[in-house]
């Protein structure tokens, strides 16, 4: 992935959060706060979850912290280590792990 293109992603979704009108409803559409650890990665305003999760992706992927053998592995750098609690995780697990992570 070219830089420009995760930079544009990352503007895209934080242009989406920082306009008045938030997604309203309950469930994914529901803005949660992040905390502390999980705010150096993807900011500290109020996103959905599945705007934390594209940002933890766009993050992953510019720090090329996917396991080279099998790229369903991500492997935890020295941010995301505190959310994942482990040095490895498997990629369908990152959701759970953010959700202990927001309020």
């Amino acid at each position: 992935m070219a830089d420009g293109t995760a930079k544009n992603r990352v503007k895209k979704v934080k242009a989406a959060t920082t306009g008045a009108a938030l997604p309203k409803g309950g469930g994914l559409s529901t803005p949660v706060m992040p905390s502390p650890q999980l705010a150096a990665i993807v900011g500290d305003n109020p996103l959905t979850r599945s705007e934390i999760v594209s940002l933890m992706w766009v993050y992953i992927k510019e720090h090329k912290l996917q396991d080279a053998a099998d790229r369903r592995q991500i492997n935890a750098d020295a941010k995301l280590e505190p959310i994942f609690g482990k040095a490895r995780v498997g990629m369908f697990e990152l959701s759970k792990l953010i959700s202990d992570h927001v309020k």
